[in-house]
């Protein structure tokens, strides 16, 4: 997996702030941007129009609007194109669980997703309760039967309906090259969003503490008890962890950039690796933001604005590891 190709693919955009850490989001001031092209009469594309209407101006700079729209179909059915396997991120642009989103549009990106199995796709939310439900409908039949008929329409393919069977067959379901994770900037996000992450069948768990905007115990967040009963379920539902070692797989961490960085204190993000450590979760540490500081607030020292030149951190946060991935046939 380490020489597949990193990008993002985003069939679906547009999104609404729902927490502390939505409030620098980089895609809404990127989103902002694609919206003054449009309207200055920089471009005509479909790629640009659909971001119309997504933010607005605030005096604090461009938000949200609630506003999605989907990729015009080349956009969406893109993944189906790319033979070389890759690493694609879903949605850097929206949350493909977003409240406004259409189960029929989610329908179609997982169609595709089930399609191009030769890929990994990573899907973030902090819409965690509705991920959850999506995923574990009473009437599964009837979602894998909507996707097949998405699979057919994106792929313009009699045959794709079959090959959706073949992949949520019983051994491969959840499908094995898509990945799950929650944000958790802090530990009341924390408690919120694993628990819903745990509940939910995926072949690999994650949870991205970027930003990481205070501390956040994860055995406590998994120690819960709407955490233990998903755990519980899981177990006797058959859909526990691929691999055994525990319900979460992966664990990403990372400081804030841009414009208005929110200060991380570094303490926060080693204890998170010691954690991680302990549990035998494998630890991704990202950045260390544009502003890292100790626990008395005092500036860490680096020249990289960023925080993203591993040099410059402390040697024991210099851990950039990857979850071990399900076995493909």
């Amino acid at each position: 997996m380490s020489k597949i190709e990193w990008i993002t693919w985003n069939p679906i955009v547009g999104c609404s702030a729902i927490s502390p850490g939505c409030a620098n989001c980089y895609a809404m001031r990127m989103a902002a941007a694609l919206q003054k092209i449009n309207r200055t009469g920089g471009s005509n594309s479909a790629y640009v129009n659909r971001y119309d209407g997504t933010t607005q101006p605030s005096e604090a700079g461009p938000v949200w609007t609630g506003k999605v729209a989907l990729a015009p179909e080349h956009i969406l059915t893109a993944p189906l194109r790319w033979k070389r396997p890759r690493r694609i991120f879903v949605n850097s642009m929206g949350d493909l669980f977003h409240e406004s989103v259409p189960d029929a549009w989610i329908d179609r990106v997982f169609a595709v997703m089930a399609l191009a199995p030769q890929h990994t796709f990573q899907v973030l939310t902090k819409r965690s309760r509705r991920m959850r439900e999506y995923l574990t409908h009473p009437s599964q039949h009837d979602i894998l039967e909507r996707i097949a008929t998405a699979a057919v329409r994106v792929s313009n393919s009699p045959c794709a309906a079959s090959l959706i069977e073949e992949a949520f067959d019983e051994g491969d379901r959840p499908l094995p090259n898509v990945w799950l994770g929650v944000s958790c900037e802090d530990q009341e996000r924390a408690d919120e969003r694993i628990p819903d992450l745990l509940a939910t069948p995926a072949a690999v768990r994650f949870v991205s503490a970027e930003p990481l905007l205070g501390p956040i115990n994860i055995a406590d967040a998994m120690s819960t008890r709407e955490a233990v009963a998903a755990m519980q379920d899981n177990l006797a539902a058959g859909r526990g962890p691929i691999d055994g070692r525990g319900s979460l797989h992966w664990i990403i961490v990372g400081g804030e950039s841009g414009p208005g960085a929110r200060p991380m204190v570094i303490g926060h993000a080693r204890e998170i690796v010691r954690q991680c450590k302990a549990g035998g979760v494998s630890c991704f540490v990202k950045q260390l933001g544009a502003k890292p500081v100790n626990r008395e607030g005092q500036p860490h020292p680096q020249k990289h604005r960023k925080g993203a030149d591993p040099s410059e951190w402390p040697e024991d946060l210099r851990v950039q590891e990857w979850p071990d991935a399900p076995e493909r046939e």
